[in-house]
């Protein structure tokens, strides 16, 4: 019960204070809920006939169930974006479940349209962003239940279940449609693939580390 009542507190700060920084235009209507069948190509959406909006575009249901971890990061995220909850096309915000098993990780990545605020709603979780180049400093730290930490928009970050049981943690962000880059699945699993003597020489290693890596993802 303690869990739930965090985890409901926590999606409610998280929401509104995220709508003070969001970076997207602002509606100029009061709502443009996002219509799937619409075939306009519209930077974000087309927007549903508001004749036929209801409760229902505007609600999601499912972020109290535990997401599953068994995978090879022994993590899982739950998205709630523009594409589950239609009601947020226009408006500039989302978030996400984060569930991570024992020492379970969320790999490094980037939103390339958005920064994110997290909360560690259960267990303690290791969080850090690594900064631009130059300089390419890493800033890290590890929170516990209720502590809230940001990651600026664009840059690689991570985090890590430090802990014997699972954790959890609730993060806003401040695109309807964030996006994600996962850097191993990006360099590595490029479809097609990035040629093995480039990322060879951008790692500095031999070419057979590169080719067994890419066979990875």
């Amino acid at each position: 019960m303690a869990n739930q009542i965090i985890l409901s507190i926590s999606v409610i700060a998280l929401s509104f204070a995220l709508v003070a920084f969001a970076f997207e235009p602002s509606p100029l209507q009061d709502f443009c809920v996002a219509d799937s069948l619409s075939s306009a190509r519209v930077n974000g959406q087309a927007c549903k006939n508001p004749a036929s909006v209801g409760a229902s575009d505007f609600s999601f249901s499912g972020l109290h169930l535990p997401g599953n971890t068994s995978n090879p990061n022994g993590s899982k995220v739950t998205p709630v974006t523009v594409s589950q909850l239609p009601g947020l096309n226009t408006l500039g915000i989302s978030m996400v479940r984060i569930d991570y098993a024992p020492w379970g990780t969320n790999p490094p990545h980037t939103h390339p349209r958005a920064t994110e605020i997290l909360t560690v709603v259960e267990g303690s979780i290791q969080v850090g962003f690594v900064t631009s180049n130059p300089g390419n400093a890493l800033i890290t730290k590890t929170l516990q239940m209720g502590d809230v930490f940001v990651f600026p928009v664009g840059l690689v970050h991570f985090q890590r279940n430090v802990g014997n049981g699972n954790a959890v943690a609730i993060a806003a962000l401040s695109s309807q449609n964030p996006g994600v880059i996962t850097v191993a699945n990006a360099v590595f699993g490029s479809n097609p693939a990035i040629s093995a003597d480039i990322l060879a020489k951008a790692f500095q290693v031999d070419k057979s580390v590169v080719d067994q890596l890419q066979t990875k993802f």
